[in-house]
């Protein structure tokens, strides 16, 4: 059963981290630089994360939730491997500062969204 779960959260997770992406460039610039489609999925995907996190710790959020959720759902919607490879391509090919940017602003945004959704749920369920 267990296993199930996190098929179906992979299965929203995916396609959401796709179109997403898509929709970001589009919004933007289809042509722009900095990899802000999975930047955003990233930082999104830490805000579910934490607010589940936060449920969890409340009580309010069992095991299958997170397994669907957290394993499934933010799982297949975060990506640290194109966050990886666009990190490097912006360092070989476009602007080492813009790897750095990525780089840090990604751990710095995806740990405040972590933070941000622990306190939200806290606030919610504690």
């Amino acid at each position: 059963m267990n296993w199930l779960l996190v098929i179906a959260g992979a299965m929203v997770g995916a396609p959401l981290r796709y179109l997403t992406d898509r929709a970001v460039r589009l919004r933007l610039r289809p042509d722009a630089v900095f990899p802000w489609g999975t930047f955003t999925v990233n930082v999104a995907g830490s805000l579910v994360l934490g607010l589940l996190t936060g449920a969890a710790a409340a009580g309010a959020a069992g095991e299958h939730l997170q397994l669907l959720l957290g394993t499934g759902l933010c799982g297949a919607l975060t990506t640290y491997s194109t966050f990886s490879w666009e990190t490097l391509r912006l360092a070989e090919e476009r602007s080492p500062v813009l790897a750095a940017g990525n780089a840090l602003g990604s751990l710095v945004a995806g740990l405040a969204a972590m933070y941000a959704g622990v306190a939200l749920g806290d606030a919610l369920w504690g």
